[in-house]
């Protein structure tokens, strides 16, 4: 099972190119900060802009650099079911430890199909599957019976990416799938009440650039302790906040180059923040103590 604080990982880039070096960079600094594990080439590593070549060497170099001391869930997520299937198995032979497959965006299958989709990718590997729940960018549902019966049908589902933003999934899903049923959050601002209805860690956009505080609010959480879970989260809030304040990841991306992670290089569609948001997380980054 995965827990903890999970970084879906930024892909910097450089003059248009990705950028090896600060990825590299980023993944020692993250662990050296106690982080759980990686995704890489998920939606906060602006995956949708990426060519097949480099998807793939995201994943390779994650994990290579990683060398096994954090789990690596690779993004393997597409609306083209063949096309994920051809993700998983990239990722399964380059030495992840499982995947993470959004539910299929624009296409708007029904339940069946995304039963169909989820299935087909996770009988094509034997690593642990995620399924991405995020009905704000995917338009559809995953509901708990399709969980369920992709749960009793592919050994390899072993838990769900819930972006929601509905904490009540979190019983509705352990009732149905049990509780070794992974439940993993995918948003930063309700992580804490996610663990305390449950739920087991988040796949987080703040981790990219806060990894030590938290993991420290992850592991607090997960412990009980939610009296100091607390006082972190009132740490993160404005921050959590105000990296959504214009489409992610720009302010995730600004705030790791005041940290001298990388530099704040996007690529189109995702454009430069405004000013007026950048004084935003300045101030939102000396709230948390980390400017």
């Amino acid at each position: 099972m995965f827990k903890g604080a999970i970084t879906a990982l930024i892909t910097p880039f450089n003059n248009g190119e990705i950028d090896e070096k600060s990825l590299a960079k980023i993944i020692e600094w993250q662990i050296s900060e106690g982080i759980n594990g990686f995704v890489p080439v998920g939606t906060t590593g602006e995956s949708p802009t990426l060519n097949h070549e480099e998807h793939g060497r995201v994943v390779k170099l994650t994990i290579d650099v990683t060398k096994g001391r954090v789990p690596v869930i690779a993004g393997a997520g597409s609306n083209s079911t063949s096309e994920a299937v051809e993700m998983a198995k990239f990722a399964q032979q380059a030495g992840a430890d499982g995947v993470l497959c959004v539910s299929p965006y624009y296409n708007k299958p029904s339940q069946e199909g995304l039963f169909q989709h989820f299935s087909t990718i996770a009988n094509a590997i034997s690593i642990p599957l995620i399924l991405y729940n995020i009905p704000p960018r995917s338009i559809v549902d995953i509901s708990v019976e399709t969980m369920s019966r992709l749960r009793t049908s592919c050994p390899n589902i072993i838990g769900v990416k819930d972006a929601t933003g509905d904490l009540g999934r979190v019983s509705l899903q352990r009732i149905a799938l049990g509780e070794d049923f992974n439940q993993i959050s995918g948003e930063d601002m309700t992580a804490l009440a996610y663990n305390a209805n449950g739920g087991h860690g988040c796949i987080s956009v703040i981790s990219n650039i806060a990894p030590k505080l938290f993991s420290q609010l992850q592991a607090t959480s997960l412990s009980g302790d939610f009296k100091t879970a607390l006082e972190i989260q009132d740490k993160l809030t404005p921050l959590m906040q105000t990296l959504f304040t214009e489409p992610s990841p720009a302010g995730v991306k600004y705030v790791a180059s005041k940290l001298g992670l990388c530099s704040t290089e996007l690529r189109l569609p995702m454009v430069q923040l405004t000013k007026p948001t950048e004084k935003l997380l300045d101030a939102a980054m000396e709230h948390a103590g980390i400017a």
